[in-house]
């Protein structure tokens, strides 16, 4: 079930927020877990078995690394709860790729296995692990009620998309937390703008990007307002799904941690990935590239970290081989920033900023993964440099680029902040919200051009 769905919007949240608030205290979490669990079963039936799974194999590893704390077993149980995790991760989101690039490289005919990718997966999966980490590494008690810990599991404001909400976040959350009216108000601000920028600024994007994708006769031009199209969907695609999950946690109790700082206004890819998809990128880095050595350690051993993370940060993303290679470019990137492109970027002052854009662009094409390098070759002059259909679409989808483009600065943030107490903002506040959800919603009825681009992760 989409966030940006007429059923979620006027009837699931609805219902569940009545619920939720007549409860007594010692309900809530019942509520959440069982409308939770609707909301999965609703898009996934056959996998929620799979959900719940999961949720009692970490509650059990972690009771369990507890009580022996310090010792071979709870070592061994760590391990035994990083190998059921990743395995599920292996068997439902990998073993086709696998299976399809041994058959490639051999020239075999072993069958796939047909399995479809359960939605979420690579979120709640790795959830879960940080939660058995932290418990045998002394970071977090492990939980006894088994009800809190499905309810965090599975809770559903982030559990298909992010952001990667660990347990240690909410803890204290899960059993004692605060709802106020201007909790909620502010909860419900912040949905109603996530659902606005995916709704009203990625969709039309994103159809911007199905148009070249169906022109036959690109050009330099379209590929490129194409390919800074497309970056700016996957931006406000995402980061629009995580605004309404943040917010929505604000309207259950809960504060969820931000995933995006418009990265954007990065002066280089390193600073670029400190502010996307944060939740993310902290998980590697505490989980990964740490336990690795992070940067403590031989040049050619911290190389070898920098690219481990990012193969498997490309992998995460998805079971292809663009994924990887976009990965793995990443990682390369950042290396070569790391080793000697930093001195050129600190003195070529603002144009810091194109080398940023330009280059998330070209990465966003390989992650696009369609037609990628012959889109790559039209980029840098593979084609004719304009013709009348990519001036006519870049002049139809002007007003929505340069929202885009403005959007991903704090400039409207910065202004809202200096007047947000003023008596006239106070009283448009709640109106400019509710117009908003209108807007957002009379686009949903209106149109049909609806994905939401993380769902394949």
């Amino acid at each position: 079930m989409l966030f940006s769905s007429i059923t979620f919007l006027y009837v699931f949240l609805p219902v569940t927020l009545l619920v939720y608030y007549l409860a007594p205290k010692q309900a809530k979490n019942t509520v959440l877990l069982i409308s939770s669990l609707l909301f999965y079963f609703f898009g996934e039936q056959e996998y929620t078995l799979l959900l719940i799974l999961s949720s009692v194999s970490d509650y059990l590893h972690g009771l369990y690394i507890e009580s022996r704390r310090g010792t071979k077993q709870a070592q061994a149980a760590l391990v035994s709860s990083i190998v059921i995790n990743l395995g599920m991760l292996g068997i439902f989101k990998y073993l086709d790729f696998f299976i399809g690039s041994i058959n490639s490289l051999l020239g075999t005919a072993i069958p796939l296995s047909g399995l479809p990718l359960p939605i979420g997966i690579s979120f709640f999966t790795f959830q879960t692990m940080s939660y058995t980490i932290d418990v045998y590494r002394d970071q977090a008690h492990a939980e006894r009620s088994f009800h809190s810990f499905a309810t965090y599991v599975c809770l559903f404001p982030q559990l298909v998309a992010g952001p990667i909400v660990r347990y240690t976040d909410i803890q204290a959350e899960l059993n004692d937390r605060t709802l106020t009216l201007d909790r909620f108000a502010a909860g419900a601000r912040r949905f109603a703008v996530g659902l606005g920028k995916k709704v009203l600024i990625a969709n039309l994007l994103g159809e911007l990007v199905s148009v070249y994708q169906n022109t036959p006769n690109q050009t330099v031009l379209f590929a490129w307002v194409s390919a800074l199209a497309y970056a700016l969907q996957i931006y406000y695609d995402f980061s629009g799904y995580s605004d309404m999950a943040i917010g929505l946690g604000h309207m259950l109790g809960f504060t969820f941690p931000e995933n995006f700082r418009y990265p954007f206004c990065s002066r280089n890819i390193t600073e670029f990935w400190r502010r996307w998809h944060m939740t993310m990128s902290f998980w590697f880095r505490d989980y990964v590239y740490i336990p690795l050595g992070g940067n403590r350690c031989s040049s050619m051993r911290w190389i070898f970290n920098v690219m481990t993370v990012w193969l498997l940060t490309g992998l995460w993303h998805g079971a292809a081989w663009n994924f990887v290679a976009w990965g793995l470019c990443y990682g390369l990137i950042l290396l070569a920033e790391k080793f000697f492109l930093r001195n050129i970027l600190d003195r070529i002052g603002p144009l810091t900023y194109v080398y940023q854009w330009i280059i998330t662009m070209v990465m966003f094409t390989i992650f696009n993964g369609v037609d990628v390098l012959e889109t790559l070759g039209i980029m840098f002059g593979g084609a004719a440099l304009v013709d009348p259909t990519a001036v006519y679409y870049l002049k139809s989808y002007a007003v929505v680029l340069v929202m885009g483009i403005i959007g991903a600065a704090p400039v409207v943030k910065h202004i809202a902040e200096k007047v947000e107490h003023s008596p006239v903002v106070t009283v448009l506040e709640p109106l400019l919200t509710a117009g908003l959800l209108i807007l957002s919603t009379a686009y949903l009825i209106d149109g049909s051009f609806n994905p939401f681009l993380y769902f394949r992760f």
